[in-house]
């Protein structure tokens, strides 16, 4: 059920100029019993000045005699044709100043992670344009040598069920096409948790060398032990004279 704005100052408004119970005031407004009646005593909001409803188009006075007559009554809020799919977000979702920067990283963990998902939904989901997607799938974004990706969940872009959501709608989407997906993308088609808990794979040997592992330029074991082991000494030891050719 919606509220009506500025909630203290209407509940003001009418503890002074009606007799509806704390009770209805308290449901309407969406607050405690307790704060309507510590308003009405003086000891919350003080010095708030009341918010008329009826003149702000919140309430119409039919409610209100409704309400004094009946303590059953509920108010309800006055119907704005105006106001209607006010709630719904149009266009890319807005994001703060201090974390436009790292948009690119989490588009980049995006298209690596989860390219199933079209440049619409990623747009949606962390508040980007089609041309800044495009060129990090296609690696032409100017700063692409020094983008890492990163979840956008951890970065407080979306929601973890935001995401999951939009994963979801883009593998049922493929599925309805009648797309075949690589083992790739039958890997890569899982949620954000599992999807950071896994474990890089290790590279693989090709099959023209496979066996050559364990192979080594160098000589057996056996070898290098019969080599003769050279002592630095030996190389100042000149040959041995007689004493005779010593003197002169």
């Amino acid at each position: 059920m919606s509220k009506p704005i500025m909630a203290k100052a209407t509940a003001v408004w009418l503890i002074d100029n009606t007799t509806i119970s704390f009770k209805q005031i308290a449901d309407f407004v969406g607050m405690h019993e307790l704060e309507i009646q510590g308003i009405a005593d003086g000891d919350v909001a003080p010095g708030v000045k009341g918010f008329d409803p009826v003149a702000n188009n919140q309430l119409t006075q039919e409610e209100i005699d409704a309400a004094e007559k009946s303590p059953l009554h509920k108010l309800k809020l006055k119907f704005n044709a105006a106001a209607v799919g006010e709630e719904k977000r149009r266009g890319p979702r807005y994001t703060p100043l201090s974390k436009r920067q790292d948009r690119p990283a989490s588009i980049y963990w995006l298209v690596k992670f989860h390219p199933e998902l079209s440049d619409g939904q990623i747009s949606k989901l962390v508040g980007t344009t089609k041309p800044t997607i495009q060129a990090i799938r296609e690696r032409t974004h100017w700063n692409i040598a020094n983008i890492t990706p990163v979840d956008p969940v951890a970065l407080g872009l979306c929601k973890q069920s935001e995401l999951d959501s939009a994963v979801q709608k883009a593998v049922a989407k493929k599925a309805a096409e009648g797309g075949v997906m690589s083992d790739d993308e039958r890997r890569k088609l899982v949620s954000t948790e599992q999807s950071l808990s896994m474990e890089e794979e290790a590279p693989k040997i090709p099959t023209a060398i496979e066996g050559l592992e364990t192979f080594s330029l160098g000589g057996d074991d056996e070898d290098e032990k019969e080599e003769e082991i050279i002592d630095a000494d030996s190389f100042f030891n000149l040959p041995g004279g007689s004493d005779e050719d010593e003197q002169p």
